[in-house]
C-alpha cells in the first residue's frame, strides 16, 4: 500500500514537472496574428511591426493574416474565437469599442484578453490634389450649400471614420447624412478612391493619407485633435481653421483571445512592452507619423473599456445605435 502510495505520488510530480516544462516551452511553434482590416493601411503596417519585433522577442515566426470583411467584424470574430493557447493573436482596433453598440455585433472588449496598446493616432480630413477645397472652411461651405452632394469613405459604414466625419458633422451643427458615406475594407483603398475622383473626403488620419499626401495627390485640411500633428504640423486644428472642438481618434493593441493562460499572457504583456519601448519601433512608428500609446494587460482592458463607453454615447448621439441581434 505504502509502494503505491509513493508510486502515485512520484507519477503526479512528473505530470507536474511535464505540465510545467510544456508551459514554459511557449511558443513552440508559428504564431498567427489576425488583423480586421485590409494590406496597406495603418492597422496592418503596425501589426506587421510589431509581429517582425515579437519574433525576435519569442523565437518563433509570427504570421499575420489580414482577415477583413463585416465592418471588422470578421477579423474581431475570429481573435475572439479563437483557441486560447497562445498560438492565435491579434490586433484589435477601436472599433471593437464600437460595434455593439451599433447592433453589428455582441462582441466587446471584455471578450479578450488584453496585452497591449501599441498606437493611437487623431483622425484628420484630406481631400483630393484637384479639389477646389482648399480649405475646412471652404469645404464646410460647399456642405452647407449642397448636402448629399459631397461623398466620404475611410472605413466600414459605421466604422472609426464614418462616426468622425458624422460626429464633426453634428459637431457644427449639420446633418450627418449631408456626406453620404461609402464603405470600404479601409484607409488605404478609400484614398486611391479619393484620388480616382470616386469619392470627395477621407477623414482617416494623416498617416495613413501620407503616402498620397507626400505624392501630391491628396491634400489635408485639417486634423480633429486638440494639437497639430508633427507629421504635418501646417495642418491646422479644426478648433483653428472651423471653431469646432470636436476630436475623435483610432486607436490599436495587441490581444488574444479571452482566458489565455496566465503564464503566456504574462510573457507577451513582457514581450510588448519591450517592442513598445524598442528604438526600432520608435523610429519606424516616427518616419510613419504614427502616433505611440501605451498600457499594458489590466490596464489596457480598463482603457478599451472606457473607450467603448464614450464611443457609445457619440454613437447614440448621432443615432447610430443599434441593438445587438440576439
Amino acid at each position: 500500500m505504502k509502494n503505491q502510495f509513493l508510486l502515485k505520488s512520484a507519477l503526479i510530480i512528473v505530470a507536474g514537472l511535464v505540465v510545467g516544462t510544456a508551459q514554459a516551452a511557449w511558443p513552440e511553434r508559428p504564431i498567427t496574428m489576425i488583423v480586421p482590416w485590409g494590406a496597406g493601411g495603418g492597422t496592418d503596417a503596425t501589426a506587421r511591426i510589431i509581429a517582425a519585433q515579437l519574433e525576435k522577442e519569442l523565437g518563433q515566426p509570427v504570421n499575420v493574416v489580414n482577415r477583413t470583411g463585416g465592418n471588422g467584424v470578421v477579423g474581431h470574430s475570429a481573435i475572439a474565437k479563437a483557441k486560447p493557447d497562445g498560438y492565435t493573436l491579434g490586433m484589435l482596433t477601436v472599433e471593437i469599442a464600437m460595434m455593439k453598440r451599433q447592433g453589428l455585433t455582441n462582441l466587446s472588449p471584455a471578450d479578450y484578453t488584453p496585452l497591449a496598446l501599441m498606437n493611437v493616432d487623431p483622425a484628420g480630413v484630406s481631400v483630393s490634389a484637384d479639389s477646389p477645397y482648399k480649405t475646412m472652411a471652404e469645404l464646410v461651405a460647399a456642405i452647407k450649400a449642397n448636402p448629399g452632394k459631397l461623398k466620404a469613405s475611410g472605413t466600414g459604414q459605421g466604422g472609426i471614420w464614418h462616426i468622425a466625419i458624422a460626429g464633426l458633422l453634428k459637431n457644427i451643427k449639420l446633418n450627418p447624412i449631408d456626406v453620404p458615406f461609402i464603405p470600404s475594407n479601409g484607409a488605404a483603398p478609400a484614398m486611391l478612391e479619393l484620388v480616382a475622383g470616386g469619392v470627395d473626403i477621407v477623414p482617416t488620419s494623416l498617416p495613413e493619407a501620407r503616402s498620397m499626401i507626400d505624392a501630391g495627390k491628396a491634400r489635408p485640411l485639417a486634423v480633429m485633435a486638440k494639437e497639430r500633428e508633427a507629421l504635418y504640423p501646417d495642418v491646422p486644428t479644426l478648433m483653428e481653421t472651423i471653431g469646432s472642438d470636436w476630436t475623435i481618434g483610432v486607436w490599436r493593441g495587441i490581444a488574444g483571445p479571452k482566458n489565455l493562460p496566465a503564464d503566456v499572457t504574462e510573457k507577451l504583456v513582457v514581450a510588448l512592452k519591450n517592442i513598445n519601448e524598442s528604438q526600432e519601433f520608435k523610429d519606424f512608428m516616427k518616419q510613419r507619423g504614427y502616433g505611440i500609446g501605451y498600457a499594458g494587460g489590466a490596464e489596457y482592458g480598463a482603457f478599451m473599456q472606457k473607450s467603448e463607453h464614450d464611443l457609445g454615447e457619440v454613437i447614440s448621439a448621432i443615432g447610430m445605435a443599434r441593438e445587438p441581434a440576439k
